[in-house]
Protein backbone atom coordinates (compact mmCIF):
# COMPACT_ATOMS: atom_id res chain seq x y z
CA UNK A 1 0.00 0.00 0.00
CA UNK A 2 1.18 3.78 -0.14
CA UNK A 3 2.71 5.45 2.68
CA UNK A 4 3.28 9.26 3.16
CA UNK A 5 3.75 11.42 5.79
CA UNK A 6 2.03 14.91 6.78
CA UNK A 7 4.57 16.75 8.09
CA UNK A 8 3.69 19.52 11.16
CA UNK A 9 4.79 19.70 14.92
CA UNK A 10 4.67 16.22 16.61
CA UNK A 11 1.18 15.95 17.55
CA UNK A 12 0.23 17.20 13.88
CA UNK A 13 1.89 14.15 12.47
CA UNK A 14 0.00 11.68 10.46
CA UNK A 15 0.77 9.02 8.25
CA UNK A 16 -1.56 8.07 5.56
CA UNK A 17 -2.96 4.41 5.29
CA UNK A 18 -6.36 3.13 3.04
CA UNK A 19 -8.58 -0.05 3.08
CA UNK A 20 -10.94 -0.87 0.89
CA UNK A 21 -13.02 1.72 1.14
CA UNK A 22 -10.83 4.77 1.15
CA UNK A 23 -7.66 6.79 2.16
CA UNK A 24 -7.59 7.82 5.59
CA UNK A 25 -4.95 9.82 7.98
CA UNK A 26 -3.90 8.06 11.18
CA UNK A 27 -1.82 9.33 13.63
CA UNK A 28 1.69 8.50 13.36
CA UNK A 29 2.79 7.17 16.41
CA UNK A 30 -0.31 4.98 16.31
CA UNK A 31 -0.08 1.42 16.29
CA UNK A 32 -3.03 1.22 15.19
CA UNK A 33 -4.23 1.46 11.48
CA UNK A 34 -7.18 2.58 9.73
CA UNK A 35 -9.69 -0.03 10.14
CA UNK A 36 -9.45 0.55 13.87
CA UNK A 37 -9.63 4.00 13.22
CA UNK A 38 -13.31 3.86 11.52
CA UNK A 39 -14.47 1.50 13.81
CA UNK A 40 -13.92 3.88 17.13
CA UNK A 41 -15.85 6.59 14.99
CA UNK A 42 -18.52 4.23 14.18
CA UNK A 43 -19.07 2.14 17.18
CA UNK A 44 -18.59 4.92 20.32
CA UNK A 45 -21.21 2.95 22.02
CA UNK A 46 -20.33 2.67 25.93
CA UNK A 47 -17.33 5.24 26.15
CA UNK A 48 -15.44 1.80 27.54
CA UNK A 49 -11.87 0.49 25.96
CA UNK A 50 -11.36 -3.09 25.51
CA UNK A 51 -11.50 -5.75 28.28
CA UNK A 52 -7.93 -6.30 29.29
CA UNK A 53 -8.70 -10.39 29.44
CA UNK A 54 -9.90 -9.82 26.38
CA UNK A 55 -6.69 -8.08 24.79
CA UNK A 56 -4.06 -10.86 26.22
CA UNK A 57 -6.38 -13.51 24.71
CA UNK A 58 -6.45 -12.70 21.01
CA UNK A 59 -2.65 -11.67 21.39
CA UNK A 60 -2.48 -15.60 23.01
CA UNK A 61 -4.23 -16.14 19.44
CA UNK A 62 -2.19 -14.85 17.14
CA UNK A 63 0.83 -15.27 18.81
CA UNK A 64 -0.24 -19.15 18.48
CA UNK A 65 -0.89 -18.67 14.94
CA UNK A 66 2.07 -17.19 13.58
CA UNK A 67 4.38 -20.16 15.60
CA UNK A 68 1.45 -22.93 13.49
CA UNK A 69 2.09 -20.70 10.37
CA UNK A 70 5.72 -20.66 10.88
CA UNK A 71 6.07 -24.62 11.77
CA UNK A 72 4.58 -25.86 8.38
CA UNK A 73 6.30 -23.63 6.85
CA UNK A 74 3.90 -20.96 5.63
CA UNK A 75 5.63 -17.81 7.49
CA UNK A 76 9.10 -16.66 7.37
CA UNK A 77 11.36 -16.99 10.32
CA UNK A 78 11.89 -13.33 10.84
CA UNK A 79 8.13 -12.14 10.65
CA UNK A 80 7.08 -15.13 13.00
CA UNK A 81 9.54 -14.09 15.70
CA UNK A 82 8.37 -10.17 15.18
CA UNK A 83 4.90 -11.63 15.35
CA UNK A 84 5.48 -13.38 18.20
CA UNK A 85 7.69 -10.74 20.25
CA UNK A 86 4.91 -8.30 19.86
CA UNK A 87 2.03 -10.37 21.11
CA UNK A 88 4.61 -11.02 24.09
CA UNK A 89 4.52 -7.56 24.74
CA UNK A 90 0.59 -7.18 25.03
CA UNK A 91 0.61 -10.18 26.65
CA UNK A 92 2.44 -8.54 29.42
CA UNK A 93 0.46 -5.39 29.46
CA UNK A 94 1.88 -3.33 27.08
CA UNK A 95 -0.23 -1.20 24.38
CA UNK A 96 -3.39 -1.97 25.48
CA UNK A 97 -4.19 2.20 25.19
CA UNK A 98 -3.45 0.83 21.09
CA UNK A 99 -6.88 -1.11 21.47
CA UNK A 100 -9.08 1.80 20.66
CA UNK A 101 -12.28 0.01 19.38
CA UNK A 102 -15.45 -0.13 22.16
CA UNK A 103 -16.37 -3.46 23.64
CA UNK A 104 -19.66 -3.25 22.11
CA UNK A 105 -19.27 -3.00 17.91
CA UNK A 106 -20.86 -4.22 14.95
CA UNK A 107 -19.49 -6.77 12.59
CA UNK A 108 -19.45 -9.93 14.96
CA UNK A 109 -16.05 -8.69 16.26
CA UNK A 110 -14.18 -7.45 12.94
CA UNK A 111 -13.00 -4.33 14.37
CA UNK A 112 -11.30 -5.67 17.53
CA UNK A 113 -9.67 -8.71 15.35
CA UNK A 114 -8.64 -6.08 12.92
CA UNK A 115 -7.04 -3.87 15.87
CA UNK A 116 -5.20 -6.54 16.81
CA UNK A 117 -4.14 -7.34 13.29
CA UNK A 118 -2.51 -3.64 12.81
CA UNK A 119 -1.04 -2.82 16.51
CA UNK A 120 0.60 -6.73 16.33
CA UNK A 121 2.00 -5.52 12.46
CA UNK A 122 3.20 -2.24 13.63
CA UNK A 123 4.53 -3.44 16.42
CA UNK A 124 6.33 -6.17 14.39
CA UNK A 125 7.08 -3.69 12.14
CA UNK A 126 9.69 -1.32 14.57
CA UNK A 127 11.29 -4.97 15.76
CA UNK A 128 12.16 -5.39 12.49
CA UNK A 129 13.54 -1.86 11.80
CA UNK A 130 10.95 -0.48 10.22
CA UNK A 131 8.46 2.38 10.36
CA UNK A 132 4.81 1.88 11.37
CA UNK A 133 2.68 1.63 8.80
CA UNK A 134 5.12 -0.30 6.08
CA UNK A 135 2.99 -3.09 5.51
CA UNK A 136 5.24 -4.80 2.63
CA UNK A 137 7.37 -5.96 5.84
CA UNK A 138 4.52 -6.83 8.13
CA UNK A 139 0.76 -7.06 6.83
CA UNK A 140 -1.91 -7.31 9.85
CA UNK A 141 -4.06 -9.39 6.90
CA UNK A 142 -1.69 -11.60 4.99
CA UNK A 143 0.78 -12.15 7.92
CA UNK A 144 -0.95 -11.85 11.28
CA UNK A 145 -4.24 -12.88 10.43
CA UNK A 146 -2.72 -15.78 8.18
CA UNK A 147 -4.85 -18.69 8.28
CA UNK A 148 -7.46 -17.14 10.24
CA UNK A 149 -10.90 -15.56 10.23
CA UNK A 150 -12.26 -13.33 12.67
CA UNK A 151 -15.17 -15.78 13.13
CA UNK A 152 -13.05 -18.64 14.62
CA UNK A 153 -10.42 -15.65 16.74
CA UNK A 154 -13.14 -13.47 17.82
CA UNK A 155 -15.43 -16.22 19.94
CA UNK A 156 -12.19 -17.84 21.01
CA UNK A 157 -11.00 -15.37 22.57
CA UNK A 158 -14.11 -14.46 23.96
CA UNK A 159 -13.83 -18.32 25.55
CA UNK A 160 -10.14 -18.10 26.75
CA UNK A 161 -11.30 -14.17 28.39
CA UNK A 162 -13.91 -16.03 30.05
CA UNK A 163 -12.08 -19.39 31.24
CA UNK A 164 -9.58 -16.90 32.47
CA UNK A 165 -11.88 -14.99 34.76
CA UNK A 166 -14.23 -18.20 35.75
CA UNK A 167 -10.76 -19.42 37.33
CA UNK A 168 -10.21 -16.07 39.48
CA UNK A 169 -14.04 -15.79 40.40
CA UNK A 170 -13.99 -19.64 41.41
CA UNK A 171 -11.09 -18.84 43.57
CA UNK A 172 -13.16 -16.60 45.52
CA UNK A 173 -16.32 -18.41 46.05
CA UNK A 174 -13.59 -21.63 47.71
CA UNK A 175 -12.37 -18.61 49.94
CA UNK A 176 -16.48 -17.70 50.81
CA UNK A 177 -17.08 -21.51 51.11
CA UNK A 178 -14.23 -22.20 53.59
CA UNK A 179 -15.46 -18.92 55.67
CA UNK A 180 -19.37 -20.53 56.04
CA UNK A 181 -17.84 -23.62 56.95
CA UNK A 182 -15.73 -22.17 59.39
CA UNK A 183 -19.23 -20.15 60.79
CA UNK A 184 -21.33 -22.87 60.63
CA UNK A 185 -18.30 -24.57 63.42
CA UNK A 186 -18.68 -21.59 65.15
CA UNK A 187 -22.25 -21.19 65.55
CA UNK A 188 -23.75 -24.94 65.72
CA UNK A 189 -24.35 -24.37 69.39
CA UNK A 190 -26.75 -21.40 68.39
CA UNK A 191 -30.02 -21.98 68.93
CA UNK A 192 -32.45 -19.63 67.34
CA UNK A 193 -35.88 -19.51 65.63
CA UNK A 194 -36.43 -21.03 62.49
CA UNK A 195 -38.82 -19.29 60.55
CA UNK A 196 -40.85 -19.84 57.21
CA UNK A 197 -43.34 -17.08 55.35
CA UNK A 198 -41.63 -14.76 57.84
CA UNK A 199 -43.37 -16.20 60.51
CA UNK A 200 -41.97 -18.19 63.69
CA UNK A 201 -42.10 -21.87 62.58
CA UNK A 202 -39.20 -23.96 64.38
CA UNK A 203 -35.92 -23.83 66.49
CA UNK A 204 -32.98 -24.18 64.19
CA UNK A 205 -29.27 -23.53 65.08
CA UNK A 206 -27.40 -20.67 63.74
CA UNK A 207 -24.28 -22.95 62.03
CA UNK A 208 -26.91 -25.21 60.67
CA UNK A 209 -28.04 -22.29 58.57
CA UNK A 210 -24.45 -21.33 57.96
CA UNK A 211 -23.69 -24.91 56.68
CA UNK A 212 -27.07 -24.52 54.28
CA UNK A 213 -25.39 -21.65 52.76
CA UNK A 214 -22.00 -23.34 52.72
CA UNK A 215 -23.57 -26.22 50.69
CA UNK A 216 -25.43 -24.15 47.82
CA UNK A 217 -21.94 -22.51 46.91
CA UNK A 218 -20.25 -25.97 47.06
CA UNK A 219 -22.90 -26.48 43.91
CA UNK A 220 -22.25 -23.02 42.24
CA UNK A 221 -18.33 -24.14 42.45
CA UNK A 222 -19.32 -27.47 40.76
CA UNK A 223 -21.13 -25.41 38.18
CA UNK A 224 -18.24 -23.41 38.13
CA UNK A 225 -16.07 -26.48 37.14
CA UNK A 226 -18.45 -27.23 34.13
CA UNK A 227 -18.57 -23.61 33.07
CA UNK A 228 -15.28 -23.96 32.58
CA UNK A 229 -14.98 -27.36 30.47
CA UNK A 230 -18.07 -25.54 28.39
CA UNK A 231 -15.05 -22.76 27.24
CA UNK A 232 -12.15 -24.96 27.01
CA UNK A 233 -14.08 -26.26 23.10
CA UNK A 234 -12.56 -24.17 20.71
CA UNK A 235 -13.62 -23.27 16.94
CA UNK A 236 -9.96 -22.08 15.83
CA UNK A 237 -9.69 -23.62 12.53
CA UNK A 238 -12.64 -23.05 11.04
CA UNK A 239 -11.92 -19.90 10.10
CA UNK A 240 -15.50 -18.38 8.32
CA UNK A 241 -18.02 -20.33 8.85
CA UNK A 242 -16.67 -23.52 10.29
CA UNK A 243 -15.34 -25.24 6.91
CA UNK A 244 -11.62 -24.42 7.59
CA UNK A 245 -11.54 -22.65 3.82
CA UNK A 246 -7.86 -20.56 3.71
CA UNK A 247 -6.47 -22.44 6.66
CA UNK A 248 -3.73 -24.77 5.58
CA UNK A 249 -4.75 -29.29 7.08
CA UNK A 250 -1.30 -28.85 9.46
CA UNK A 251 -2.34 -25.88 10.82
CA UNK A 252 -5.62 -26.88 11.59
CA UNK A 253 -4.11 -30.02 13.40
CA UNK A 254 -1.61 -27.71 15.24
CA UNK A 255 -3.31 -24.58 15.92
CA UNK A 256 -5.20 -25.59 19.24
CA UNK A 257 -2.19 -27.39 20.95
CA UNK A 258 -0.14 -24.64 20.20
CA UNK A 259 -2.63 -22.39 21.60
CA UNK A 260 -2.82 -24.74 25.09
CA UNK A 261 0.83 -24.39 25.56
CA UNK A 262 0.57 -20.51 25.02
CA UNK A 263 -1.62 -20.21 27.69
CA UNK A 264 -0.87 -23.05 29.74
CA UNK A 265 -4.58 -24.23 29.33
CA UNK A 266 -6.03 -27.24 29.05
CA UNK A 267 -7.98 -26.42 25.01
CA UNK A 268 -9.51 -28.87 22.85
CA UNK A 269 -10.16 -28.24 19.35
CA UNK A 270 -14.31 -28.96 18.66
CA UNK A 271 -15.16 -31.33 17.08
CA UNK A 272 -17.68 -29.87 14.88
CA UNK A 273 -16.32 -26.68 13.83
CA UNK A 274 -19.73 -25.13 11.95
CA UNK A 275 -21.39 -26.28 15.21
CA UNK A 276 -18.85 -24.84 17.03
CA UNK A 277 -18.91 -21.52 14.51
CA UNK A 278 -22.53 -21.12 14.57
CA UNK A 279 -24.22 -22.10 17.72
CA UNK A 280 -23.43 -19.92 21.20
CA UNK A 281 -25.12 -22.36 23.57
CA UNK A 282 -21.71 -22.42 25.87
CA UNK A 283 -22.09 -18.73 26.74
CA UNK A 284 -25.72 -19.51 27.82
CA UNK A 285 -24.70 -22.15 29.89
CA UNK A 286 -21.61 -20.41 31.58
CA UNK A 287 -24.02 -17.23 32.08
CA UNK A 288 -26.28 -19.52 33.90
CA UNK A 289 -24.55 -20.81 35.93
CA UNK A 290 -23.13 -17.40 37.27
CA UNK A 291 -26.80 -16.53 37.51
CA UNK A 292 -27.57 -19.10 39.40
CA UNK A 293 -24.64 -17.98 41.83
CA UNK A 294 -25.49 -14.58 42.25
CA UNK A 295 -29.09 -15.83 43.00
CA UNK A 296 -27.65 -17.99 45.93
CA UNK A 297 -25.62 -14.91 47.04
CA UNK A 298 -28.36 -12.47 46.72
CA UNK A 299 -30.72 -14.68 48.80
CA UNK A 300 -27.67 -15.33 51.41
CA UNK A 301 -26.93 -11.66 51.68
CA UNK A 302 -31.10 -11.38 51.98
CA UNK A 303 -31.21 -13.48 55.06
CA UNK A 304 -27.96 -11.49 56.64
CA UNK A 305 -29.78 -8.00 56.00
CA UNK A 306 -32.67 -9.81 58.42
CA UNK A 307 -31.12 -11.11 61.17
CA UNK A 308 -28.89 -8.79 61.89
CA UNK A 309 -31.42 -5.89 61.63
CA UNK A 310 -31.95 -3.43 64.62
CA UNK A 311 -30.08 -3.34 66.37
CA UNK A 312 -32.91 -3.30 68.63
CA UNK A 313 -36.06 -2.92 66.71
CA UNK A 314 -34.90 -5.54 64.57
CA UNK A 315 -34.42 -9.46 64.78
CA UNK A 316 -30.77 -8.78 66.04
CA UNK A 317 -29.72 -12.32 65.84
CA UNK A 318 -26.37 -11.66 64.34
CA UNK A 319 -23.77 -8.95 64.16
CA UNK A 320 -22.58 -7.39 61.07
CA UNK A 321 -19.00 -5.79 61.18
CA UNK A 322 -19.34 -2.37 61.00
CA UNK A 323 -17.56 -1.44 57.63
CA UNK A 324 -18.70 2.86 57.45
CA UNK A 325 -21.42 5.10 58.88
CA UNK A 326 -25.04 4.50 57.57
CA UNK A 327 -26.38 8.06 57.20
CA UNK A 328 -25.62 11.57 57.47
CA UNK A 329 -28.59 12.63 59.13
CA UNK A 330 -29.27 9.68 61.90
CA UNK A 331 -25.96 9.43 64.28
CA UNK A 332 -24.36 6.11 64.85
CA UNK A 333 -26.57 4.34 62.16
CA UNK A 334 -24.85 1.21 60.43
CA UNK A 335 -25.95 -0.16 57.47
CA UNK A 336 -25.37 -3.50 55.94
CA UNK A 337 -23.62 -1.87 52.34
CA UNK A 338 -21.63 -5.51 51.93
CA UNK A 339 -24.86 -7.56 51.36
CA UNK A 340 -26.41 -4.61 50.15
CA UNK A 341 -23.59 -4.20 47.29
CA UNK A 342 -23.73 -7.98 46.62
CA UNK A 343 -27.68 -8.16 45.72
CA UNK A 344 -27.16 -5.35 43.49
CA UNK A 345 -24.76 -7.05 41.47
CA UNK A 346 -27.14 -10.07 41.64
CA UNK A 347 -29.29 -7.97 39.99
CA UNK A 348 -27.03 -6.50 37.14
CA UNK A 349 -26.11 -9.98 36.53
CA UNK A 350 -29.27 -11.04 36.05
CA UNK A 351 -30.08 -8.53 33.73
CA UNK A 352 -26.73 -9.47 31.67
CA UNK A 353 -27.92 -13.31 31.31
CA UNK A 354 -31.23 -12.07 30.09
CA UNK A 355 -28.90 -9.97 27.36
CA UNK A 356 -26.69 -13.14 26.84
CA UNK A 357 -29.86 -15.32 26.50
CA UNK A 358 -31.09 -13.29 23.36
CA UNK A 359 -28.49 -12.43 21.79
CA UNK A 360 -27.16 -15.99 21.81
CA UNK A 361 -30.94 -16.97 20.11
CA UNK A 362 -30.59 -14.05 17.48
CA UNK A 363 -27.77 -15.56 15.77
CA UNK A 364 -28.93 -16.43 11.86
CA UNK A 365 -27.63 -19.18 10.16
CA UNK A 366 -23.66 -20.01 9.93
CA UNK A 367 -22.90 -17.04 12.36
CA UNK A 368 -23.84 -15.21 15.19
CA UNK A 369 -23.05 -11.29 14.83
CA UNK A 370 -24.00 -10.33 18.40
CA UNK A 371 -20.98 -12.25 20.20
CA UNK A 372 -19.73 -8.59 21.20
CA UNK A 373 -22.25 -8.08 23.77
CA UNK A 374 -22.14 -11.69 24.64
CA UNK A 375 -18.63 -11.11 25.79
CA UNK A 376 -19.13 -7.46 26.85
CA UNK A 377 -21.68 -8.30 29.29
CA UNK A 378 -20.44 -12.25 30.17
CA UNK A 379 -17.33 -10.10 31.32
CA UNK A 380 -19.42 -7.64 33.69
CA UNK A 381 -20.80 -10.60 35.52
CA UNK A 382 -17.95 -13.02 36.09
CA UNK A 383 -15.61 -9.86 37.08
CA UNK A 384 -18.03 -7.97 39.29
CA UNK A 385 -19.46 -11.60 40.91
CA UNK A 386 -15.74 -12.00 41.47
CA UNK A 387 -15.31 -8.50 43.14
CA UNK A 388 -18.33 -9.07 44.86
CA UNK A 389 -17.92 -11.98 46.69
CA UNK A 390 -14.15 -11.23 47.75
CA UNK A 391 -15.71 -8.39 49.41
CA UNK A 392 -18.05 -10.60 51.15
CA UNK A 393 -15.78 -12.53 52.74
CA UNK A 394 -13.59 -10.06 53.62
CA UNK A 395 -15.88 -7.45 55.08
CA UNK A 396 -19.08 -9.46 56.10
CA UNK A 397 -19.13 -12.87 56.30
CA UNK A 398 -15.33 -13.37 58.48
CA UNK A 399 -16.56 -10.68 60.86
CA UNK A 400 -20.60 -12.01 61.64
CA UNK A 401 -20.86 -12.68 65.26
CA UNK A 402 -23.62 -14.15 66.94
CA UNK A 403 -25.85 -12.73 69.44
CA UNK A 404 -26.50 -15.79 71.44
CA UNK A 405 -28.67 -14.64 74.38
CA UNK A 406 -31.29 -12.48 71.76
CA UNK A 407 -31.54 -15.88 69.53
CA UNK A 408 -32.32 -18.14 72.85
CA UNK A 409 -34.34 -15.76 73.88
CA UNK A 410 -36.66 -15.70 71.13
CA UNK A 411 -36.91 -19.19 71.28
CA UNK A 412 -38.18 -19.38 74.27
CA UNK A 413 -40.67 -16.46 74.00
CA UNK A 414 -42.05 -17.78 70.96
CA UNK A 415 -44.76 -20.55 70.03
CA UNK A 416 -43.42 -22.17 67.62
CA UNK A 417 -41.45 -24.59 70.15
CA UNK A 418 -44.47 -26.04 70.89
CA UNK A 419 -44.13 -28.02 67.85
CA UNK A 420 -41.24 -29.51 69.50
CA UNK A 421 -43.46 -30.96 72.45
CA UNK A 422 -46.57 -31.77 70.62
CA UNK A 423 -45.18 -35.51 70.86
CA UNK A 424 -44.78 -35.08 74.84
CA UNK A 425 -48.16 -33.57 75.34
CA UNK A 426 -50.15 -33.98 72.46
CA UNK A 427 -51.72 -31.26 69.96
CA UNK A 428 -54.61 -30.60 70.73
CA UNK A 429 -53.11 -29.45 74.31
CA UNK A 430 -49.93 -27.82 72.71
CA UNK A 431 -52.10 -25.79 70.17
CA UNK A 432 -53.64 -24.78 73.59
CA UNK A 433 -51.03 -24.04 75.54
CA UNK A 434 -50.03 -22.10 72.34
CA UNK A 435 -53.04 -19.92 72.47
CA UNK A 436 -52.76 -19.13 76.00
CA UNK A 437 -49.32 -17.84 75.19
CA UNK A 438 -50.28 -15.68 72.42
CA UNK A 439 -52.92 -14.15 74.59
CA UNK A 440 -51.11 -13.43 77.31
CA UNK A 441 -47.83 -13.07 76.47
CA UNK A 442 -46.56 -15.75 78.60
CA UNK A 443 -43.39 -18.09 77.07
CA UNK A 444 -44.52 -21.89 76.19
CA UNK A 445 -42.05 -22.82 79.31
CA UNK A 446 -43.45 -21.16 82.33
CA UNK A 447 -46.83 -22.17 80.92
CA UNK A 448 -45.76 -26.32 80.82
CA UNK A 449 -44.75 -26.02 84.08
CA UNK A 450 -47.21 -24.14 85.66
CA UNK A 451 -49.88 -26.82 84.25
CA UNK A 452 -47.47 -29.33 85.69
CA UNK A 453 -47.53 -30.96 81.76
CA UNK A 454 -43.80 -32.00 81.98
CA UNK A 455 -41.28 -31.30 85.14
CA UNK A 456 -38.18 -28.94 84.28
CA UNK A 457 -35.89 -31.96 83.68
CA UNK A 458 -37.77 -33.39 80.98
CA UNK A 459 -38.51 -30.21 79.59
CA UNK A 460 -35.02 -29.15 79.22
CA UNK A 461 -33.98 -32.43 77.80
CA UNK A 462 -36.97 -32.11 74.89
CA UNK A 463 -35.73 -28.13 74.86
CA UNK A 464 -32.25 -29.27 74.46
CA UNK A 465 -30.65 -27.46 71.03
CA UNK A 466 -29.16 -30.53 68.97
CA UNK A 467 -32.95 -32.81 70.50
CA UNK A 468 -34.66 -29.69 68.55
CA UNK A 469 -32.60 -29.44 65.54
CA UNK A 470 -32.20 -32.91 64.35
CA UNK A 471 -34.74 -36.01 63.54
CA UNK A 472 -34.55 -39.55 64.89
CA UNK A 473 -35.08 -39.01 68.33
CA UNK A 474 -38.01 -40.36 69.98
CA UNK A 475 -40.35 -39.06 72.70
CA UNK A 476 -39.91 -41.84 74.89
CA UNK A 477 -36.01 -42.26 74.18
CA UNK A 478 -35.14 -38.46 75.38
CA UNK A 479 -37.52 -38.76 78.08
CA UNK A 480 -35.79 -42.10 78.86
Amino acid sequence: MSRHYHEGTDSEAFRSEHDSIGERTVPRDAYYGVQSLRATENFHITGLTMNREIIISIAEIKKASAITNYEIGLLDRKVADAITKACDEIIDGKLHEQFIVDPIQGGAGTSLNMNANEVIANRAIEILGGEKGDYTLVNPNDHVNYGQSTNDVFPSAGKLAVLKLLVRAQIQLERLYKALVRKADEFDDVLKMGRTQMQDAVPIRLGQEFRAYSEAIRRDIDRFERAMDEMRCLNMGGTAIGTGINADEQYLGRIVPNLSHVTGLRLIQAFNLIDATQNLDEFVAVSGAVKTCAVNLSKMSNDLRLMSSGPRCGFGEINLPPRQNGSSIMPGKVNPVIPEVVNQVAFNIIGNDMTITMASEAGQLELNAFEPIIFHNLIESIRTLTYAVNTFVTNCVEGITANRDRCRQMVENSVGIITALCPHVGYETAANIAKRAICTGENIRDLILKEGLLDEESLNKILDPYSMTEPGISAKELLA
